[in-house]
């Protein structure tokens, strides 16, 4: 399984180089199936495939949507279509026919497990009084180092080198429905929301950046996630793994004073028994509603995205431009410089 999101065409050349097209199925991912970068993409590997640009594109050429006819146009034959509902937002849509990927890439058993997994966390959400609901004290924890201490940001450190992209899954669910101004009724919102996301695996991390969590003058919560049983069967490196876990939260928290250690730096540990579909699925969904109890108590909507929206606009506004000189008073004049410095620098 390969997967490009950039519009950057090295992104798609490179991952298609090792490729053999007559043995190569294309998945093409996109609700509203009129996002730029996914269908320039898309038409890339289209080509690549030698797949006709109308028409029946045969049978290597799916597509997961909401807009089942655009992707019709698009070549896809209408039983190779997985429709999605249109009301749910990217950052939220694993477990719909957007995981189709996953499912492909694990068994469907297992996307079964993952999606068990969110379930059971689900009912944790909603059954658990408060004070015992995980995605509740996250929350709360949150809030109260964000807003009542100052921490601007939040470190995810898995000790699993599986879950080495989880940093950057939880930096879009988190950033994107949390980066808000203003509140559900469009007023200001009073208080800071949300926080930066950021994070490594350990123990990559304790070699780069945990320094300034011990000893910084900046307080950075962090979530330190592991298994008690590994996937592999190497216990002794799995022991040495946990080992400096259980050191770094220590650490932290009882610090050093006499070496200028302050400790009190806060850390959550969650640790699963082990990393399964369905752990994982608990997991994900453990975040998620986290976010929405965050954004509910700082009274934000967590599921739209303007700022991404506003940004998207401005691109196919000035998408013209890019090989043509704008018309006078077109955009500010640092956007007409850079657009000015690209056309006389570029070469072809």
């Amino acid at each position: 399984m390969h997967y490009v999101s950039n519009v950057d065409a090295g992104a798609v050349q490179r991952t298609l180089a090792g490729l053999d097209p007559a043995s190569t199925l294309a998945i093409v991912e996109s609700k509203t199936f009129t996002t730029i970068e996914t269908l320039t993409n898309a038409k890339m590997v289209r080509e690549w495939l030698q797949l006709p640009a109308q028409g029946a594109a045969g049978n290597q050429l799916v597509a997961v949507t909401a807009n089942t006819r655009l992707a019709g146009e698009f070549g896809v034959a209408p039983h190779l279509v997985f429709p999605c509902w249109d009301w749910v937002g990217g950052r939220y849509s694993l477990w719909s026919a957007m995981g189709l990927p996953v499912a492909l890439a694990v068994g469907m058993d297992n996307f079964e497990k993952l999606l068990r997994g969110a379930r059971d966390m689900d009912a944790h959400f909603r059954d658990s009084p408060f004070e015992r609901s995980m995605p509740v004290v996250l929350a709360l924890l949150g809030i109260w180092y964000n807003n009542f201490f100052g921490a601007a940001s939040h470190a995810i450190l898995p000790y699993d080198e599986s879950l080495a992209l989880l940093p950057a899954h939880l930096q879009q669910l988190d950033m994107e429905s949390s980066g808000k101004r203003v509140t559900r009724d469009g007023e200001k919102v009073d208080c800071d929301t949300g926080m930066i996301i950021w994070g490594a695996t350990g123990t990559n991390a304790q070699h780069s950046f945990f320094q300034l969590l011990h000893q910084g003058t900046r307080l950075v919560p962090a979530d330190f996630i592991a298994a008690c049983e590994p996937q592999h069967g190497a216990a002794a490196s799995h022991a040495i793994l946990l080992a400096n876990f259980f050191a770094q939260t220590a650490a932290l928290m009882n610090g050093a004073p006499q070496e200028g250690f302050p400790g009190n730096r806060p850390s959550n540990s969650i640790l699963v028994q082990k990393l399964t579909p369905r752990a994982l699925g608990m997991l994900l969904a453990l975040y998620e509603h986290k976010v929405f109890v965050q954004n509910t108590v700082w009274g934000v909507n967590a599921f739209d995205q303007p700022g991404v929206e506003l940004g998207k606009r401005l691109a196919t506004r000035i998408l013209p431009h890019v090989d043509a000189k704008p018309p006078p008073g077109a955009y500010d004049a640092s956007t007409t410089g850079l657009i000015a410095f690209y056309q006389a620098n570029r070469r072809g």
